[in-house]
């Protein structure tokens, strides 16, 4: 994965809408970038797995199902983060970003910030998001 500069504007907007006036800010900023990028990938994840996106019963060719989610406290380096780990029916499903019994995820947050700067240069390409 090559590295990608960051727009400083994707900095700005950070430090506006998370009101930063100190590292621990910048630190709770990271664990909910972390935590909410990790809750997002699992339920794509899910997603794949099941061959349809959520609701919709036009694209389901499988009689499996989602069936709710569990919790899991996993740690980083910006302490524990609590995710909720979807499930399917048949207990098929198992997640790769955090693979089961996995607990300690230290390591990934720079491919999660990465993955966040690409997201929002995506947007301000296309308009904010409907």
């Amino acid at each position: 994965m090559t590295k990608k500069k960051i727009d400083n504007e994707i900095f700005k907007t950070l430090i506006e809408d998370y009101n930063i006036k100190d590292t621990n800010d910048i630190k709770n900023m990271l664990k909910d970038l972390l935590s909410g990028t990790i809750q997002t990938m699992l339920e794509a994840e899910i997603e794949h797995e099941l061959g349809y996106a959520k609701h919709s019963m036009k694209d389901k060719t499988t009689s499996n199902a989602r069936n709710g989610h569990s919790k899991k406290t996993v740690r980083s380096e910006y302490g524990n983060i609590d995710l909720d780990i979807p499930r399917d029916r048949n207990a098929e499903f198992e997640p790769q970003i955090i693979p089961k019994y996995q607990k300690e995820i230290a390591g990934i947050e720079g491919q999660i910030l990465s993955l966040y700067a690409k997201r929002n240069e995506q947007q301000r390409y296309r308009g904010p998001s409907q």
